[in-house]
This record gives C-alpha cells, sequence and structure tokens, in this order.
C-alpha cells in the first residue's frame, strides 16, 4: 500500500469513497466541486493501482487544522489504513507548525487511538461549521469533537 498526495485524476476517485460513506451517515458529503478545490487538502491510500481511503488535512485558522473525511473501502478497514493516511495527515500539520488538529466525527474512539481528546464543541471557532449547514444530521449533530496538540 502506498500513502501519497492525491492527483487531478483520483478527484472522482476520493468524491465517490466519501459519498458512499456520506449516505451511511459516517461522514458529510461533498460536492465534486469541493474535492477540486481542496484536491491539495487529500491525501490517498493506493493498493494495486487502486484508490482505498482519503482523508484531508484542512487548515481552519492560525492554530488549528481539521482532519476530514477520512474514509477507508469496507474491505481494507481494521488493516491500518484510516490509521496511516490519518498519521501522515498530522505529520502535515506538524511540518506547517500547525499547534492542533481537531476532527468531528462519529468515531471517536479510532481518533482516541492516536491521541486525540474530546472537546466540547463550541471550543472550535465558529467558522468551521458552515459546513455543518450542508450535513443532512443538521441541526440534530451526533458527532464528537476532539483534538490533539501537536506542539
Amino acid at each position: 500500500m502506498k500513502i501519497r498526495r492525491a492527483k487531478l485524476a483520483d478527484a472522482k476517485k476520493i468524491h465517490r469513497l466519501i459519498n458512499r460513506s456520506a449516505e451511511k451517515g459516517d461522514i458529510i458529503p461533498r460536492s465534486l466541486s469541493e474535492i477540486y478545490e481542496s484536491l491539495r487538502d487529500f491525501t490517498v491510500a493506493e493498493e494495486g493501482g487502486r484508490v482505498v481511503g482519503c482523508c484531508a488535512l484542512h487548515l481552519s485558522w492560525e492554530n488549528l487544522a481539521e482532519v476530514r473525511s477520512l474514509v477507508v473501502i469496507p474491505e481494507r478497514q481494521g488493516k491500518g489504513v484510516g490509521g496511516k493516511l490519518l498519521k501522515t495527515a498530522l505529520r502535515e500539520a506538524k511540518r506547517l507548525r500547525v499547534p492542533k488538529a481537531f476532527a468531528l466525527t462519529n468515531k471517536p474512539l479510532f481518533f482516541q487511538k492516536y491521541g486525540f481528546e474530546p472537546i466540547k464543541k463550541e471550543k472550535l471557532p465558529h467558522k468551521i461549521w458552515g459546513d455543518c449547514l450542508k450535513c443532512p444530521k443538521f441541526p440534530k449533530c451526533d458527532e464528537v469533537a476532539l483534538w490533539k496538540r501537536l506542539s
């Protein structure tokens, strides 16, 4: 398995991965336009020429980055793919000298395995709630906010 930066040719694959997961209520859906606009945020896991997972690191503020759209195809879940994608995103955040990374998720135990701690959503900047308006669960959010200090 290879973890690499996303390429233009990956955009439609990333879009399919994300929206299949969104159909199950796991993450927020993203339009293809949003994927193209944020393609530089994405890392993919590739196996045998096939994209089997993706993760984005989105800079939210001067001191905060969001780990978002972390998806692994069902048959590769539980095999370390998500962990490798998350570690890659966190390394990039450290390289950029971002002091904290956060995630909004309905799978908090996964993030806690990597040192994330639960926080109150109110601690996050209001700017991030724009994405929540697109969520089918809004305003009855079932996601947990977690963050990790990186420096």
